[in-house]
């Protein structure tokens, strides 16, 4: 079995974000994508764990990026299992630019869950983890824990809508990232871009579901926030923004 899992791509005009570069939500998708391609080569992907009514699902992303893939570059992600337990396969990633070199890490966190109840399953009998486990580290920080927003510096009310629903019928992770992100304006993502970015995914919102998303943005550069329906969190994130260079 191959325990580093390497997937190229090609980022286009039509991928880019205003600034010529990978949006980070597109950045999510591959690490998604090739999460599913590495365990798809294990035979243990979708189509596999679905025969036993059970999914793989996010938990938790922290992406850290000194710069993002630009329009008609080439880029690749590795990834690599550094460690599980009973109900968390801890999968790491490397974003490399199209001269091989370092340009951001992930670190994601991973659960199996009954597709019917929603309940998570003991993965410690998924012989092939502890098979292809390495000990190569990921080098940024671990995700820190995040906190429910008490007193936001601002908040807007929103309702999910169909395109915001996978297979699942649940909000997809990708779509969590783009309310955040456009909580913010063009002027000011002309200047900064997201260095790094904590997410945690607490509880599946459906169609329909009426939320709020609280910014603490005192800080401008440094802020944590929260998408909530009444007292639950559906999603907490921290995200830290750098300027770009100009």
């Amino acid at each position: 079995m191959i325990k580093e899992f390497t997937n190229s791509y090609f980022l286009s005009a039509a991928e880019c974000n205003p600034q010529g570069e990978m949006p980070i939500q597109l950045l999510m998708e591959r690490i998604i994508e090739i999460a599913t391609l590495h365990a798809n080569s294990w035979g243990v992907g979708y189509a596999s764990l679905i025969q036993d009514n059970q999914v793989w699902v996010l938990s938790r992303a922290t992406i850290e990026m000194q710069r993002y893939p630009r329009v008609n570059e080439d880029y690749s992600l590795v990834t690599w299992i550094e460690d599980y337990n009973r109900y968390f396969s801890q999968r790491n990633m490397e974003i490399r630019d199209q001269g091989g070199r370092t340009i951001g890490f992930a670190r994601t966190i991973w659960m199996v869950i009954n597709f019917s109840t929603r309940e998570s399953m003991d993965i410690s009998k998924l012989n092939y983890i502890s098979q292809n486990v390495t000990q190569r580290p990921c080098p940024i920080a671990p995700q820190g824990r995040l906190k429910t927003i008490s007193v936001p510096s601002r908040f807007t009310p929103y309702t999910f809508r169909y395109t915001e629903c996978d297979l699942n019928r649940h909000v997809n992770t990708t779509r969590y990232l783009e309310l955040l992100i456009n909580q913010f304006t063009l002027d000011f993502h002309d200047v900064n871009f997201i260095s790094r970015i904590e997410m945690a995914f607490i509880k599946e919102t459906t169609y329909g579901e009426d939320v709020i998303v609280n910014i603490d943005d005192s800080n401008p550069l440094d802020c944590f926030m929260s998408i909530d329906s009444g007292t639950t969190s559906h999603c907490r994130a921290h995200i830290v923004f750098a300027p770009r260079n100009r």
